[in-house]
């Protein structure tokens, strides 16, 4: 439960904010395909062990997990804008190590850049609560989906910088690293504009808000967690897998690059819709419509390895995430009082972004690792959704069994 306070007549602030948002999403979100497209080819060309060439993405990741509490506390001790700044700060230093490491062809140093630009993802993540900070009810799942929509451009903003400055160096993916510098230096100046109020500190006598472990114990903030780490860790083990699987059956890179920003494309075009369908049907349709897309990519996904095959089943794969994170992010939203919203952010992202992690290492091991030929590799890694698949929706269906505890 965010402000209570808040009215549609207040929404005018709120629709500036989204606004920035969205093109904060577009512009510094363009560095997400570029990196999730290339880190793990870098990897690949500079790790002695092929087992590890995804751990790059793992280590971003991971910073995301371990910067998301950090984040979130200067974010609730001094807003939003300073977070922000925060996190290009960290997109730009880690893109400066990372090329750094390049240049050296040294595999520690392009890791250490690699971890720092989790701090950029971190604070990422927090786009979608900021749009609902000032948000009324019956636009905040609007306002979430619409800064999720900023995705689409950088979808298409992504991908074309990356091919344009691929090859603008001696050494392979220098220039984008260079790219990504300059797109986190241009982008911080967009949260100048931003108008979301400091969050006061509180009175002594102020509500405190539950422990976490009592917000644990909430079930719509426990399986609103679970849905959207399923959503997100299944998202990035079969995405982290793709670019490895589309060359080792023999196609080009550019191949793979195209075939992330129709994936990335099909994550952010939904969500100009899944507002709407989330206002009409409901938190836990959207998002068990989500779990059940995720799945259908796995069986597309299983069936050959045709291009045509990877299209399909990474945009089913960008859908089910759409419907399953939107869906559980905005189910999250609108469970926790607003003394309670830097620590349940700061912790489902935490969790979130951990089990992330995990996939995106296992994506790695389960490709190179765990067969002798790609095909076999990127089966592997389509079967390890199921068990998880199966944890999301046994959640949901429990809570669809206490329709009481939905405050969603």
């Amino acid at each position: 439960m965010t402000d209570a306070t808040l009215t549609p007549a207040d929404d005018a602030r709120a629709k500036r904010n989204v606004t920035i948002l969205v093109l904060a999403q577009a512009i510094l979100g363009a560095q997400m395909p570029m990196i999730f497209t290339m880190a793990g080819l870098a990897g690949q060309s500079l790790a002695s062990n092929l087992c590890w060439a995804t751990l790059p993405i793992s280590l971003m990741v991971g910073g995301s997990m371990i910067f998301a509490n950090p984040v979130s506390w200067v974010m609730q001790t001094y807003g939003r804008r300073i977070g922000f700044w925060l996190g290009t700060l960290g997109g730009s230093a880690g893109a400066a190590i990372s090329a750094y490491g390049l240049m050296q062809a040294d595999f520690t140093i392009f890791l250490i850049g690699s971890f720092l630009m989790g701090l950029y993802q971190s604070a990422q993540g927090f786009y979608r609560f900021a749009a609902a900070d000032t948000a009324s009810a019956s636009f905040r799942p609007k306002a979430i989906s619409y800064v999720m929509a900023g995705g689409l451009a950088s979808a298409i903003i992504g991908p074309q910088l990356f091919n344009a400055t691929n090859d603008m160096m001696v050494v392979p993916f220098l220039g984008a690293y260079v790219a990504i510098i300059a797109i986190n230096l241009i982008g911080s100046l967009l949260f100048l504009g931003l108008d979301i109020p400091k969050p006061e500190k509180p009175h002594e006598d102020a509500p405190k808000g539950r422990s976490r472990r009592e917000l644990l114990r909430d079930p719509v903030i426990a399986v609103a967690i679970i849905c959207g780490m399923v959503s997100y860790a299944l998202m990035n083990l079969v995405m982290t897998s793709t670019p490895l699987a589309v060359v080792g059956c023999g196609f080009e890179t550019d191949m793979a690059g195209n075939i992330v920003t129709a994936h990335v494309l099909a994550m952010f075009v939904p969500s100009f819709f899944t507002g709407h369908l989330i206002a009409r049907f409901g938190t836990r349709v959207i998002i068990a419509t989500g779990l059940g897309i995720l799945g259908l990519a796995g069986v597309v996904a299983l069936q050959g390895v045709e291009l045509e095959n990877f299209f399909i089943a990474l945009i089913l794969l960008g859908v089910g995430w759409n419907f399953g994170f939107v869906g559980a992010t905005t189910m999250l939203a609108g469970a926790h009082a607003p003394e309670e919203r830097g620590r349940v952010q700061g912790m489902n992202d935490m969790i979130v972004f951990g089990c992330v992690t995990v996939a995106s290492l296992a994506s790695g091991g389960l490709m190179n690792c765990s067969g002798g030929t790609a095909v076999e590799g990127w089966s592997a890694v389509n079967i390890a959704m199921v068990p998880f698949l199966a944890l999301a929706g046994a959640s949901l269906i429990w809570l669809m069994m206490r329709p009481q505890d939905d405050l969603a």
